[in-house]
């Protein structure tokens, strides 16, 4: 997989400035840092559509739900150990078996009305069930912890799907978190080293979507 200069360019920036951030609020939760380089190197292999992505998104998924559960982030935890990870072997699979041609790159696939009205039914039913969850659990931030898990649902299910819109869902996702963790950075300022991870993964879940859309174009003229 070659990487252009401009990929080259946000994946170094994006690792600089997660790393920077971490030692610059003294955080020592070295699995915060860990998990957050081995997320931002997985969104570059995913905006480039290699199915190395979604093996690095599920080792995040385990870091990041760990991390998580040390701040009351119970939906957090309870959405990427308990769904985002499980889809993402899903995805996993889903992308090994439908490369484009004979390449590493996955083929590009449009969502049917069908599979649109089931995404809507399963993220709707999802929401209801982890809201009363995450109440019940006393989770911190309820209302945006639950804003979580649905735009995650979302991106999850369109990066199954192989849909170029999995990055916009990731990219709503992103901004979720990182008003959570600013949130969480009042009372411990070493998760500010978290907001700069999701503000890295915004912008370059914003390059996936751009890509995709790009590769879209290329495997409809092929």
């Amino acid at each position: 997989m070659k990487l252009t200069k401009f990929e080259k360019a946000l994946w170094i920036s994006s690792v600089i400035i997660v790393t920077a951030t971490f030692f610059l609020f003294k955080s020592t939760d070295y699995l915060t840092l860990i998990s957050s380089l081995i997320g931002v190197t997985s969104l570059i292999f995913l905006a480039k559509g290699h199915a190395v992505g979604q093996i690095l998104i599920i080792i995040f998924s385990v870091f990041y739900g760990i991390i998580s559960i040390k701040v009351k982030y119970y939906g957090e935890a309870i959405t990427y150990l308990g769904m985002t990870t499980p889809m993402a072997v899903v995805a996993l699979i889903s992308w090994l078996r439908h490369p484009f041609k004979d390449t590493n790159e996955v083929e590009v696939s449009r969502m049917t009305k069908k599979q649109t009205a089931v995404m809507l039914i399963l993220t709707a039913v999802t929401t209801v069930i982890f809201y009363f969850i995450l109440k019940i659990l006393g989770n911190a931030n309820l209302v945006f912890s639950t804003l979580s898990i649905t735009t995650s649902f979302v991106a999850s299910y369109l990066t199954a799907m192989r849909s170029p819109y999995y990055a916009l869902g990731y990219a709503a996702n992103d901004l979720i978190l990182v008003i959570l963790w600013v949130s969480a950075s009042i009372n411990d300022i070493s998760s500010v080293a978290m907001v700069a991870c999701f503000l890295t993964f915004f912008f370059n879940d914003l390059y996936g979507f751009i890509n995709w859309k790009k590769i879209e174009k290329r495997q409809k003229a092929n």
